[in-house]
């Protein structure tokens, strides 16, 4: 169609419309034509709740100490002469471990001996002088001052001979304590002086450290709120402290193979942490356990009979509520309120709102609603990070210390 009556640059305007007119009806008509996609079917990672009897237990942090810790000290000045044990060996009880330079103290002990016989032949010569004067001051013989001063010296003399006595002693002790032997059985540690060093009592440093280690003695601190929960299980139950059953794991995740018992509870709160001092003792014949090393002490308090166990990354929490993804025999997912109880390695116990055979969605409950139909998978958890100690055979991953959790079998 043309205008012959239009300027030129009017009749191409509306050349240009027309054609742009064309182009947005043919673009209509094939949108109209096309149908609209479906969404997709999300896919997730489901599992199958757990049910079975689970321990629930409690986990501290503790740190090994000797039962007895005999520190060695010199209590006389003198060189050091000679060390008479090994290091890092178990000594005996008795054993010698060094020598300080003697011939002082056997000097002293001579003269002390030589002292005490000047005494004792003083207080005999009194004593026999009294004896004498006795009847004769009985038969007016003699003057009562001739008495008192023959009853003044053998009483001296006495008293001189006593003091001599304990001056001997005292020089055999001293001399005694030139040969330091161990108090106690137990592995004694590196030596802290060397031969020819001036020892005395007041050095700043002792000579080492002979630690008893069978029993061997674990340090750790528990909360006022977990003492409350032993301590009142403890009296529901009939029973003490002393008979929960206690494990140890060791640093590289091993379980040691004896059992421990509770030991000493302190006897108030720490005010700077806000918790009681405890120990336990655990047999160690062996001496595989050493002063200095660390692990973590488990107590079993009781056992939840079927429970129900599912992954701790299924349970969403939002503002202090626990959320299931339940996925239904139709594959629609059912998100519902439940009450979850102990932490269990990487599991958690649900308490409440979950039956046994159920499938919850162990990954990708972002991606889920109520009624939404999904494709379920089996969930397959993710391989320990190399150089990450395992958790022991048939027990699960450690648990922070303020939080009970449980172990369980499987």
């Amino acid at each position: 169609m043309t205008f012959p009556h239009l300027p030129h640059s009017c009749r191409t305007l509306g050349v240009a419309a027309a054609a742009f007119a064309g182009l947005l009806l043919l673009a209509g008509t094939g949108c109209s034509d096309q149908k609209a996609a479906a969404p997709a079917v999300p896919v997730v990672d489901v599992v199958t709740a757990l049910q079975k009897d689970v321990p629930i237990y409690m986990e501290w942090i503790g740190s090994l100490e000797g039962n007895v810790n005999a520190v060695i000290r010199p209590q006389v000045t003198g060189y050091l002469i000679k060390q008479s044990y090994r290091e890092g060996d178990l000594v005996k009880q008795g054993q010698p471990l060094f020598e300080i330079d003697p011939r002082t103290f056997e000097a002293a002990v001579e003269e002390a001996k030589g002292v005490r016989a000047q005494q004792a032949a003083r207080y005999e010569t009194t004593r026999a002088n009294l004896a004498r004067i006795k009847p004769l001051a009985a038969l007016n013989a003699v003057s009562q001052k001739d008495l008192d001063d023959a009853t003044g010296a053998d009483l001296s003399a006495k008293a001189a001979l006593e003091a001599a006595d304990a001056s001997l002693k005292t020089a055999k002790l001293n001399l005694g304590f030139t040969r330091i032997s161990s108090p106690v059985t137990g592995i004694a540690g590196i030596a802290k002086a060397q031969i020819g060093d001036l020892l005395s009592p007041s050095m700043p440093t002792e000579l080492t450290t002979v630690s008893t280690v069978d029993p061997i003695k674990v340090y750790f601190n528990i909360s006022e709120r977990e003492y409350l929960k032993v301590a009142t299980a403890a009296i529901a139950r009939g029973s003490k402290n002393e008979d929960v059953p206690l494990e140890l794991f060791l640093v590289d995740g091993s379980l040691y193979p004896r059992p421990g018992k509770f030991y000493l509870l302190n006897r108030q709160v720490d005010p700077t942490t806000g918790t009681f001092k405890a120990a336990a003792l655990f047999a160690n014949p062996d001496n595989l356990l050493r002063p200095g090393q660390y692990g973590k002490v488990r107590a079993t308090m009781s056992v939840d009979k079927g429970a129900l166990l599912v992954p701790q990354r299924a349970v969403t929490e939002i503002q202090g509520k626990y959320l299931l993804a339940v996925v239904g025999a139709d594959n629609k997912v059912d998100v519902r309120p439940v009450t979850v109880g102990e932490r269990i390695g990487s599991d958690w116990i649900i308490s409440k709102g979950l039956q046994p055979g159920e499938t919850v969605v162990a990954e990708g409950t972002q991606k889920v609603r109520t009624g939404l139909t999904v494709t379920p998978r089996p969930f397959v958890p993710e391989a320990p990070a190399a150089g990450t100690p395992a958790a022991p055979a048939d027990k699960p991953a450690p648990q922070p210390a303020d939080k009970p959790a449980a172990a369980s079998k499987g």
